[in-house]
């Protein structure tokens, strides 16, 4: 007999319903993840989520968790999954601190930030060189800054940092920006934005701390003096650990609309998935659908027995 029924990896917008709806289900499942929301965490202005006009990711998350915790579910924090493996009828989950068995799984993993991979980098991390403006925008505070990317999570940092630095340039690689046009033109009308479409990053430089970027627009080279850098170009699924499951060539699991995989038990949800839609409210319902089918999969596999 499996010790779980279910075990959830992963405490994001999908993990947490996933486990809201496992907990009013009775079901007796393990939550396993490295942190409490998520991606969602580090979002701040969020006004398309249903019931508020307005909240910011931090506001949520403690929402979500609060929810999660009128319930009596087993959670593990600071534990980083290692393996997700198929037997014949359970499956193992490998994590840093231990082994674990259960009827079915639900892959909640979320994603994790790319890195640019130029010169200064590494070098230069957590001295100037941030991932994070709503952990990291105070400390930046009067000063002039450079956020990479032009997509929602870079447009998402801008409108956070124009309340706090003094200047800001806005970097992009491709022609033109992506993020959504309103999100543009709040960042546009403060007046303190300066836009780079069609611009490389050739190195970050510094002292002790960041003192500036080296840029290349249309062939020319420019160094712009800045205290902070906010790498904001995207996200990878967390999605190596787990063996066996169909994936695409972005490396996100593949799931049908009942939120299965290719292997029967093993189920994934939110922004570890090829859905297309990375947003907190589609997370949530597809965590919700997938409890829903782990729990009559696990029904299923009982009545056979």
């Amino acid at each position: 007999m499996n010790p779980y029924e279910l075990i959830i990896i992963g405490a994001g917008p999908a993990g947490i319903t996933a486990g809201v709806y496992a907990a009013r289900k009775r079901m007796h499942f393990l939550m396993i993840t490295m942190d409490i929301g998520g991606q969602a965490s580090l979002s701040w202005e969020i006004d398309n989520y249903l019931g508020y006009q307005f909240i910011t990711g931090p506001e949520l998350v403690k929402k979500f968790k609060e929810h999660l915790q009128q319930f009596d579910v087993e959670l593990r924090e600071d534990e980083k999954a290692t393996a997700v493996e198929k037997t014949y009828d359970t499956v193992l989950i490998k994590t840093d601190k231990g082994e674990y068995s259960a009827a079915t799984v639900i892959v909640a993993s979320g994603r994790r930030r790319k890195k640019l991979g130029v010169e200064g980098e590494d070098e230069f991390k957590n001295k100037g060189v941030t991932y994070c403006a709503t952990c990291d925008g105070p400390l930046f505070a009067g000063m002039d800054v450079a956020i990479i990317g032009g997509g929602n999570a870079a447009l998402d940092a801008t409108l956070q940092l124009i309340k706090i630095a003094k200047k800001i340039y806005l970097i992009e690689a491709t022609p033109q920006l992506t993020a959504d046009r309103i999100m543009i033109q709040k960042a546009v009308e403060s007046g303190k934005l300066f836009i780079y479409t069609g611009t490389k990053i050739k190195r970050i430089y510094g002292d002790r701390l960041v003192q500036g970027i080296q840029i290349e627009k249309d062939g020319k080279a420019e160094q712009l003096p800045v205290g902070g850098i906010f790498i904001e170009i995207g996200s990878i699924p967390t999605s190596d650990f787990v063996a066996g499951v169909a994936k695409n060539e972005r490396g996100e699991i593949m799931v049908n609309c009942s939120c299965e995989t290719n292997m029967g038990g093993i189920f994934a949800a939110g922004d570890v998935t090829n859905v297309p839609a990375k947003q907190i409210i589609v997370a949530c319902g597809e965590g919700a659908k997938a409890c829903i089918s782990a729990f009559d999969y696990g029904n299923r596999m009982q009545r056979q027995i």
